[in-house]
């Protein structure tokens, strides 16, 4: 099993560029970045975890440059969108800039998906009601990889619909580079059995991890699909022995540095990194 890292990629988070060196010089496969492209002043939304929301939400850079520094930094190192919410971008204009950053990262991208938990910051973006998000998340992706792979693309949909198009440049990773979808609830996991190269939940929001992967898998088998990787995006600081017990389940990679202790002081990530790095090998 790999080890993966997280941050909030705000100002005061170590730079992406140094981040991705230290994490690759201590065996780390991979960097994941998530993104919001604003938080509405006015929401009835809550946050999912509970309480306030977290002040470094209001201070997340774009995770599309900062992966790119990430990328230019190493050589090796996975830069993964940890989740991209596509239903608020452009789909041409997403397109092109993770094609972009696949061929700058010699192939090394991981396109991260979801469709967020705040309504109101969907609806600034498009009139999508929130039920048919998913839907709406499905068509995206489609289209994304119409266009990632044609040379003529084109894409016929409810939400997503043209004719054929000239998009270039095309990813390194062909037909594109692997969607993974950070999704755990019912509707979610659903279309990540159907369309996902690969399965990346949050260990909170599955309750029974072990029972939720194992579900996984055998809905995987009944559609019909090969295996699709499965990785863990932890909560707070898990203990060695957690990291051992998922890489019992089988899964591919744990990604460490979602809300853990400290996450609100740029300092601790340093040593938290230095202290998951012991682990790397006892895991693999």
């Amino acid at each position: 099993m790999r080890l993966g890292f997280t941050t909030m990629n705000t100002p005061e988070d170590v730079r992406a560029d140094r981040l991705a060196r230290e994490l690759e010089d201590r065996g780390f496969d991979s960097l994941w970045i998530g993104e919001h492209s604003h938080i509405p002043a006015s929401r009835a939304t809550p946050y999912p975890a509970g309480g306030d929301l977290p002040e470094q939400y209001l201070r997340m850079m774009d995770p599309l440059i900062s992966l790119t520094m990430a990328a230019m930094a190493t050589t090796d190192l996975l830069v993964c969108t940890g989740v991209t919410l596509p239903l608020e971008h452009d789909v041409f204009a997403l397109a092109k800039a993770i094609a972009t950053l696949d061929v700058v990262s010699n192939g090394r991208v991981r396109f991260g998906v979801g469709v967020g938990w705040n309504k109101e910051e969907l609806a600034n973006h498009r009139p999508i009601p929130w039920g048919w998000r998913y839907r709406a998340l499905a068509e995206c992706v489609g289209a994304l990889r119409a266009l990632w792979a044609d040379d003529d693309s084109e894409f016929h949909g409810d939400f997503y619909n043209f004719d054929p198009v000239w998009s270039f440049p095309k990813p390194v990773q062909r037909p594109s580079p692997p969607v993974v979808y950070g999704t755990a609830g019912k509707l979610g996991t659903y279309q990540a059995v159907e369309l996902a190269d690969e399965w990346a939940p949050m260990d909170i929001a599955l309750g029974n991890v072990p029972r939720r992967v194992a579900k996984f898998r055998e809905a995987v088998a009944a559609a019909g699909r090969d295996d699709v990787a499965v990785t863990i995006i932890t909560y707070g600081d898990p203990t060695i022995e957690t990291l051992a017990a998922y890489r019992d389940l089988g899964v591919t990679r744990v990604v460490v540095g979602a809300a853990r202790h400290g996450w609100d002081d740029p300092a601790t990530a340093m040593p938290f990194m230095e202290r998951y790095a012991r682990y790397i090998d006892e895991l693999r």
